[in-house]
């Protein structure tokens, strides 16, 4: 599914020539911790640079794809892939990174741990993993909401070990809604602002007024 610079006969990769995300892309497992956390160089896949950062504010909307017949190959950050525990791939997010996915058809939300690379399609910004695709009832290719956030040590023990975390509260209706018009606006991916206006718009509002909206204005490209 997923085309790196070190490949297996599955198709499946390990970023073994980023050495800062692996040591090779054979050998044993990584223990599943939280530290230490792995940015990596950049990266090229299909003629694609993905230029890996920490991105405390992410906010984005976009669609979702789910992966699982892999399981038990390595993931990007060297960890045992298990497609029943809650994890998913980024393509640039820190590894691992915790992120709050909702469900835009649905409203339903989950925290998610980040632990592998991709996908590499347009207008996907990530890949859940099977346990997670069911646990979110997201149909295929979805729009969701992925947002990185800093949950509580006991939600990350428990995705560390495979489980969901606590539950967490649906998207409200007025807040899905202003979502649905936001994505009829703007084609998938785009980022939130801090006021939860795509902040494309932001930019065109405020470069019709001569200012600035401070905060992330959008102006990084999406990988």
């Amino acid at each position: 599914m997923r085309q790196l610079p070190c490949l297996d006969g599955s198709g499946r990769a390990g970023l073994a020539g980023l050495a800062l995300l692996l040591a090779g892309c054979g050998g044993h497992y990584r223990p599943v911790a939280d530290t230490p956390v792995r940015i990596g160089p950049p990266y090229q896949v299909r003629g694609v640079t993905y230029t890996p950062a920490a991105a405390p504010g992410y906010d984005v909307i976009g669609r979702a794809s789910w992966y699982g017949e892999e399981s038990g190959d390595r993931t990007a950050n060297g960890e045992r892939l298990r497609a029943r525990a809650i994890t998913a791939a980024h393509p640039t997010l820190p590894l691992p990174s915790y992120v709050e996915v909702t469900a835009i058809d649905s409203g339903r939300t989950i925290l998610v741990r980040v632990n592998d690379r991709g996908p590499f399609a347009r207008g996907r910004v990530i890949d859940l993993s099977r346990g997670a695709a069911r646990l979110l009832a997201l149909a295929p290719d979805a729009p969701v909401r992925v947002r990185v956030v800093e949950p509580a040590e006991a939600d990350r023990a428990r995705l560390r070990h495979g489980k969901a975390a606590g539950p967490q509260p649906d998207a409200s209706s007025a807040a899905l809604a202003g979502l649905r018009a936001a994505m009829a606006r703007n084609p998938l991916p785009f980022r939130l602002c801090a006021s939860g206006v795509p902040c494309r718009e932001v930019d065109t509002s405020t470069s019709r007024q001569g200012g600035r909206v401070g905060g992330d204005t959008g102006s990084t490209p999406l990988p």
